[in-house]
């Protein structure tokens, strides 16, 4: 097992292969364990990084930290402790937030970012009118509510197996990261996009019902040279739902990305 200290705390990391970097993120309150199924192609040409941010999986559950710009933060200090050489940092939905944000604000350390299921913003009728209510009932009934949350990310007919697993991990994961949902509610790079400096590319499951592929493409029309690949059948979570599919996607967006950059 391996940690690295990152202002004060220790995360986990898992550190692979050889060839050009890729930083896998993890969406809200789960780990590094999503991206199971790309590691055994990813590691053949990439050297590939798995982090668990602060709070979940096998890292550190602090009471502090716990923000956009808090994990950004730790980011920069990552990729600069591991050596990273301007890594593709591939984000899945909360883990794509910190991302596209690590691109706008340190482009210097960024080679290129893969925005997968991200909340470019919330819609209108998005979590962004119900973050109240969510939270409440995350301080009331955490278990609960994540329960009742989680099978709605998946699209129809989704592996029971891979519902529960998932709801299991953002149990254990700190109530520390649970004010992220707020935050991130009310988070909105639009009008940054069009000066993003970093290649950028969506990928979007074609059910989501979190954040609808709208969201996507509006974010990508803002961004010079972005395009939005969508992994059809998938609900937020296509790089599991559909791990072959996804795998192949993200293959093909991270070359065309080397390239335009």
């Amino acid at each position: 097992m391996a940690f690295v200290e990152v202002r004060g705390t220790r995360l986990y990391y898992e550190d692979e292969g050889a060839g050009p970097a890729v930083l896998l993120l993890h969406g809200w309150g789960t780990s590094g364990r999503v991206w199971q199924a790309q590691l055994p192609d990813l590691i053949g040409d990439h050297r590939v990084v798995t982090l668990d941010w602060r709070g979940c999986g096998r890292s550190e559950h602090p009471a502090a930290g716990n923000t956009i710009a808090g994990n950004v933060a730790d980011l920069v200090e990552v990729i600069t402790t591991l050596g990273l050489d301007k890594p593709a940092v591939v984000g899945s939905s909360l883990g794509a937030v910190f991302a596209t944000e690590l691109a706008l604000t340190r482009p210097d350390l960024v080679g290129a970012v893969v925005a997968v299921d991200g909340p470019g913003y919330w819609p209108a009728e998005g979590l962004r009118d119900t973050v109240h209510e969510v939270t409440a009932a995350l301080l009331a009934d955490r278990p609960g509510l994540v329960a009742s949350w989680v099978p709605n990310w998946y699209a129809p007919g989704a592996s029971a197996a891979l519902v529960d697993w998932t709801i299991r991990q953002i149990v254990d994961s700190a109530g520390y990261v649970d004010p992220l949902i707020g935050e991130s509610a009310t988070w909105d790079p639009r009008p940054r996009l069009p000066e993003l400096g970093v290649p950028i590319a969506y990928v979007h499951g074609e059910l989501d019902g979190q954040i609808p592929v709208a969201v996507a493409r509006t974010c990508a029309a803002l961004t010079p040279g972005a395009g939005v690949h969508v992994v059809a059948g998938c609900g937020h979570l296509p790089h599991q739902e559909d791990p072959a599919a996804f795998t192949a996607v993200l293959r093909d967006v991270l070359a065309g990305l080397r390239v335009a950059a």
